[in-house]
């Protein structure tokens, strides 16, 4: 399960990191982003994220019990203390399994509507180049254009500060990703050392199996 985690969570900030930076890979990750979210793709992707959803509650349903065992108890169990820690570990990866998913369909929609900014631009500014270029010498005709060139300058200038709104989102989501990474690396370190300690744990109850025996 741990493992699975990691490999998803790994494989999602490959993707994110595909988006970020314009790599000839970008193009193919988008237009297999489109497809995705066509036809059943979504319901696909819903279920997934439902049951991850459902694993994550369960995990912090026993979490929450072995910790009302251990308060009931007044004893801190060696073997409910490694339970918990890899409970609260893989919630933990779960729930970044969620946010990295989340991150990516919001990147996905951020750099379709900058394409989309984008040629809206470009259809703005030759329309605003055909207008001046088919001035003539008629007065309230060209006070007319004057005003609808006017317009179409304020809506480009509106677009490009859209456009700047939505890379310095960009810009953030890509720290996000190397803060995520820097976590994931940790994480990685407390379940090696979790590892460790179960190791430890095993070999000191399997030293006072024999003890118990000849007491009895």
């Amino acid at each position: 399960m741990l493992q699975l985690l990691y490999t998803a969570i790994f494989a999602e900030m490959l993707l994110i990191l595909t988006l970020v930076f314009k790599t000839p890979l970008r193009k193919l990750v988008i237009v297999s982003l489109d497809r995705v979210k066509r036809g059943r793709g979504p319901v696909v992707v819903s279920t997934v994220g439902a049951t991850l959803v459902v694993v994550l509650a369960s995990s912090l349903y026993s979490m929450a019990k072995i910790q009302q065992r251990t308060l009931e108890a007044g004893i801190v169990n060696p073997t409910d203390q490694v339970l918990m820690s890899k409970h609260m570990l893989e919630a933990s990866l779960m729930g970044f399994v969620l946010f990295l998913s989340l991150m990516i369909d919001r990147l996905h929609h951020y750099i379709r509507e900058l394409r989309l900014l984008r040629k809206t631009m470009e259809a703005i500014k030759k329309q605003s180049r055909s207008f001046e270029d088919g001035k003539n010498g008629n007065t309230e005709e060209h006070k007319a254009l004057s005003e609808e060139i006017g317009t179409l300058k304020s809506t480009i200038k509106k677009l490009e500060s859209e456009c700047e709104a939505k890379g310095d989102q960009a810009k953030t989501l890509k720290s996000e990703v190397e803060a995520l990474k820097k976590q994931s690396e940790g994480f990685l370190m407390e379940y090696d050392r979790l590892l460790e300690d179960n190791q430890s744990l095993r070999s000191q109850m399997q030293a006072f199996d024999p003890d118990n025996k000849k007491s009895t």
